[in-house]
């Protein structure tokens, strides 16, 4: 499996699983990653998603050997079949998704981790736009999401450069949530994936919606969408055990509902 998969109290962890080419993509293993957030997102029991790498990378992006393969897919279908794809169903999935960047993300492997909801890494990784190095554009997003995120000047230098970002330097930049000391990262991304996990997820993923919506929405719509979206969270179970656990004085139990 190029992708290992395991449950636990309703967190999900997919982890990207080519050690030796430091996670780098092939035709394989992004479909399996495809099929697994298809999972996660039909599984009641999955109430939050965690993407991490296995061994000393994160995610290097796409695998060159196979891109400069004759008999291997073209750009254009790896692009369109592998990567996008994978971008719209996290952004489609209406749960938390959490990049924990163990180590270096570069090039495809860094956009996929910035388009996910909330994006947390260790210490000593680092985040590379290197699609110039070769003579590429970003894909996977991400000249969609890093500039909203940081702003068109610094996303077009860090795309033109292909500079190195460290996790300081990302989280300084607010081009990710956290960046965590490598002896706390595990725990912290465990401890904060399962507080997601145990919150009332039915209003997450609307509030995810709402969110994907403003990026093209004008304010009137927003606000209208707020509406609609406000009207669907306050018929939840979620929304009336919380409520209810307020008005008690106790410790609400939320169902994703």
């Amino acid at each position: 499996m190029l992708i290992e998969i395991s449950n636990v109290n309703g967190v999900c962890e997919l982890k990207l699983n080519r050690p030796k080419v430091f996670n780098s993509f092939n035709k394989e293993m992004a479909m399996e990653l495809q099929k697994a957030l298809d999972d996660c997102a039909s599984n009641d029991a999955v109430r939050a998603i965690v993407l991490t790498g296995e061994g000393k990378a994160f995610c290097a992006g796409q695998d060159l050997a196979e891109a400069t393969d004759p008999n291997g897919p073209e750009l254009k279908s790896i692009v369109k079949e592998h990567y996008n794809p994978i971008i719209l169903k996290i952004r489609n999935l209406d749960k938390p998704v959490i990049a924990a960047v163990n180590g270096v993300a570069a090039g495809a492997g860094a956009n996929i981790a910035l388009a996910c909801d909330i994006t947390i890494a260790k210490a000593s990784a680092s985040f590379i736009q290197a699609f110039s190095k070769i003579g590429l554009i970003p894909d996977s997003g991400g000249t969609f999401f890093l500039p909203r995120i940081i702003g068109s000047q610094k996303a077009l230098a860090l795309m033109m450069t292909a500079d190195k970002v460290t996790a300081q330097e990302a989280e300084e930049m607010n081009m990710i949530y956290k960046a965590v000391s490598d002896e706390d990262f595990e725990e912290f991304v465990e401890k904060f994936a399962a507080k997601l996990a145990l919150m009332p997820t039915k209003g997450l993923g609307l509030t995810k919606q709402a969110v994907n919506a403003s990026f093209t929405n004008n304010l009137e719509d927003q606000l209208g969408l707020e509406e609609e979206l406000q009207t669907v969270a306050g018929q939840s179970y979620d929304f009336n055990e919380g409520v209810s656990a307020f008005m008690e004085k106790r410790k609400p139990e939320f169902r994703g509902k």
